[in-house]
């Protein structure tokens, strides 16, 4: 019989922190809203301040020589400048829809975003998936068909952010370098045009940087707000099992969602029975990744 994996308590804290702050980050984005700043002007500080946070992680991690070997390798480049503007997309619509009181539609996509990876890994990577994932799957359809009837359209905020998130995945899946690596690499790749884009702006009159302490601070805080999650995911999914990951994994779209209602976002029964269907499949899907990883060794990780 498979031994129970020992979880290491450091890395589980880790993971689970992470989580905790993108469940809460719907709040900072809209408190930079709130300041007058635009998604746009909004999305272009969060690269420019994301680049030098993880420049810090680089360094510590001792990456450097990857970085520098990176952009030696013009495949590699093309790879995280295709996936830079995969999770700009994300980011964009993300900043978007929670200053347009859409936090509910934000937290559907990120509860269907693992179950489009699992998509993507049996389409793409010729994954196996058991009748588990199918039943996960078919739910998460269910939830978001009935999402368009109540909504009187297609949920698309939630595609989009599930779609070029699980695209971001899939891509990073084909580079052959660190997460710190990368996010530095995605974060350079982005903050050049937006740095030019905040000159403009700001050369323009229509600029807020300077605004207030108030903004400024905001406005640097996005970029940790960015990189830190990213990277303590990173540390963590090499550290305990998958069974794990994929439930803390939704801890952030639940915070998301209870903000969502309290903010008095519309919550119809309708609406309600969508995201009764959506849960369900990420159960599903969690008891799924617990049921594999019974079978797999415990990562071990120096």
């Amino acid at each position: 019989m498979t031994q129970p994996a020992q979880i290491n308590r450091t890395a589980l804290g880790a993971g689970i922190l992470c989580y905790f702050i993108w469940g809460f980050v719907p709040l900072a984005f809209q408190a930079i809203g709130q300041l007058g700043v635009g998604p746009w002007e909004t999305l272009a500080h969060r690269t420019i301040w994301g680049a030098p946070t993880a420049l810090i992680f680089v360094l510590l991690a001792r990456q450097w020589a990857q970085v520098v070997g990176v952009f030696r390798q013009p495949k590699v480049l093309a790879w995280l400048a295709l996936s830079a503007g995969l999770i700009a997309v994300n980011w964009m619509v993300f900043i978007w829809a929670v200053n347009s009181g859409r936090v509910l539609e934000s937290s559907l996509g990120y509860y269907i975003t693992p179950l489009i990876n699992m998509a993507a890994g049996t389409l793409l990577f010729r994954e196996r998936m058991d009748r588990i994932g199918v039943a996960a799957i078919v739910l998460a359809v269910v939830g978001v068909v009935i999402q368009a009837v109540a909504l009187g359209h297609l949920p698309l905020v939630s595609l989009a952010l599930a779609l070029s998130f699980g695209g971001y995945g899939v891509v990073r899946k084909q580079v052959a370098a660190d997460a710190q690596t990368g996010l530095f690499i995605e974060c350079l790749l982005l903050a050049v045009p937006s740095f030019f884009f905040v000159l403009w702006l700001e050369g323009q009159g229509g600029g807020h940087f300077l605004a207030s302490p108030a903004t400024v601070a905001w406005l640097i805080a996005s970029g940790p707000i960015t990189a830190v999650p990213l990277v303590l995911f990173a540390w963590a999914a090499r550290r305990i099992p998958l069974s794990f990951m994929g439930f803390l994994q939704f801890i952030g779209p639940t915070i998301a969602f209870a903000i969502g209602v309290s903010q008095g976002e519309a919550f119809t029964p309708l609406r309600a029975i969508s995201f009764v269907f959506i849960w369900s499949g990420a159960a599903v899907f969690t008891y799924g990744a617990w049921r594999r990883s019974r079978t797999l060794p415990t990562p071990v990780v120096a």
